[in-house]
């Protein structure tokens, strides 16, 4: 990959040709139907990541796997849906003075942008003998971005040079006007640069604990995930204090100058998803089955850390320099995000080079609730609460209510309402193809965000070789 500007749809493309987050699971065509309402739903390989004590369930398939479920969506609660399209599709659009002024308005807001991406390459699951639990496997892959932009970091990022509050400090040859500039931690307050890619190969089981038949049964379940890290970027300013460091794969592309050279600094070069850190990750769960109708669960996911080892950078808080770069001509606002984590001269921060840093995973909590009135209808209420504010993780909490609903044997609707996560609320749509053994479907977790002008959201899920084999 020779340019920046060409990594985002390209990574786009990798999630659905490279074996390897949307933490709601967007790779599961049946959990986007849903809106993501997913923690009693999840049997079999679905499970992993989500509540692993669904594996020690009876009653489900004997062997299940899939290959290459993927999907992605990305949104925006302040841009219009043509500055959203333009940013992401078309961002060679040539940007007027006029929808220059527009566009750093609409970028001030705490969920200017979000945009994630899932795949399971492959997922398997074995359902032991009785009493003996079930057991599941998979390969996958999770992007995540969430960008958040005061005025003066919104006005920044597009106008470079001509931004009001450069202007204040400096003149057109970046000499000092007079005065101190402030501290990023004052200018930028409010900005959140956030991005996380990575490899998971994950194990779990899980088993019944307690069962009283046809009144109550409880199940438990651990999973264990080995992680490569692609990549990470992370800039959170907020209360006076300012984080920022990144590790990103040579795919990003990031021109380090100097700091190559730097003694200090594991740099990765060459080209394709080099790994630049790994870590170990945990998952708990109980599951319970109240009668044959109610059912409930509750998660702890993504515990553990990350270390990351290549092309590691930092920067601690500074006053505001002068931007080595002028204001756009276009709508490539993501190729100036992307600069802003090299140090080419084009960044607002002076790096620092690192060995490695240690991070989080993005921790969950995940609680849902479920009915299941019979094969041809269920209904749930999910909850995820984000534990952390690393990158990868959810900018907020998630609620969504869905349904399953069978109208034919061969054919199963999904749809509900959503909200949270970064997003508006949503209408989520989902349509599955079902025999006794195969599975494919296609499905969007908001109706309404496509028709949105005020807050679009695009997004689509899909896979076609689902399979369910034998009765456990």
């Amino acid at each position: 990959m020779k340019t920046a500007t060409a990594w985002p749809l390209a990574l786009l493309g990798l999630l659905t040709t490279t074996p390897a987050l949307a933490q709601n699971a967007l790779s599961n065509f049946s959990a986007t139907g849903r809106g993501g309402v997913v923690t009693t739903f999840a049997t079999g390989y679905q499970a992993l990541g989500i509540n692993p004590a669904n594996l020690g369930r009876q009653g489900t398939s004997l062997v299940s796997f899939t290959i290459g479920e993927a999907g992605a969506g990305v949104g925006s609660q302040s841009l219009s849906s043509s500055q959203l399209r333009q940013l992401v599709f078309n961002r060679s659009d040539a940007l007027t003075a006029t929808e220059r002024t527009a566009l750093v308005a609409n970028l001030n807001n705490a969920n200017a942008l979000n945009l994630n991406a899932d795949a399971t390459a492959f997922g398997f699951a074995l359902t032991l003998p009785p009493g003996l639990g079930g057991l599941a496997v998979s390969v996958h892959q999770r992007l995540n971005g969430h960008a958040a932009f005061n005025q003066n970091s919104a006005d920044i990022v597009v106008n470079g040079q001509q931004a009001a509050l450069v202007q204040q400090y400096y003149d057109a040859a970046g000499n000092p006007r007079g005065g101190n500039p402030p501290l990023l931690s004052a200018a930028l307050d409010g900005t959140e640069l956030q991005l996380a890619l990575t490899n998971e190969f994950n194990i779990g089981y899980g088993v019944e604990v307690f069962n009283v038949p046809g009144v109550f049964t409880l199940t438990a379940g651990a999973g264990y995930r080995y992680v490569q890290g692609v990549g990470v970027a992370d800039v959170r300013v907020s209360g006076g204090s300012l984080l920022a460091y990144s590790s990103l794969s040579p795919v990003f592309d990031i021109n380090y100058g100097s700091l190559a050279a730097s003694p200090s600094f594991n740099y990765k070069s060459g080209s394709g998803l080099q790994p630049v850190g790994t870590g170990h990750g945990f998952d708990v769960g109980l599951a319970a089955e109240v009668g044959k109708t109610v059912r409930l669960g509750i998660a702890l996911t993504d515990l553990g850390s990350m270390t990351w080892t290549g092309n590691v950078v930092t920067a601690n808080d500074q006053a505001l320099s002068f931007p080595q770069y002028a204001g756009l001509t276009d709508y490539d606002v993501i190729r100036q995000l992307v600069n802003q984590f090299g140090a080419s001269g084009q960044t607002l921060f002076q790096y620092q080079a690192a060995q490695e840093r240690r991070a989080s995973l993005p921790a969950k909590l995940r609680l849902g609730g479920g009915v299941r009135l019979s094969e041809f209808f269920e209904a749930g209420l999910d909850v995820t609460v984000p534990l952390n504010q690393v990158a990868g993780n959810l900018p907020a909490p998630f609620v969504g209510a869905g349904l399953d609903y069978k109208p034919v044997r061969w054919v199963r609707l999904s749809s509900g309402v959503s909200g949270g996560a970064g997003y508006s609320v949503g209408v989520p749509l989902g349509l599955t193809f079902v025999t006794p053994v195969w599975e494919a479907g296609l499905s969007t977790r908001s109706v309404l965000g496509y028709f949105s002008d005020s807050n679009p959201y695009a997004s689509v899920a899909l896979g076609f070789l689902r399979f369910r084999i034998g009765k456990s």
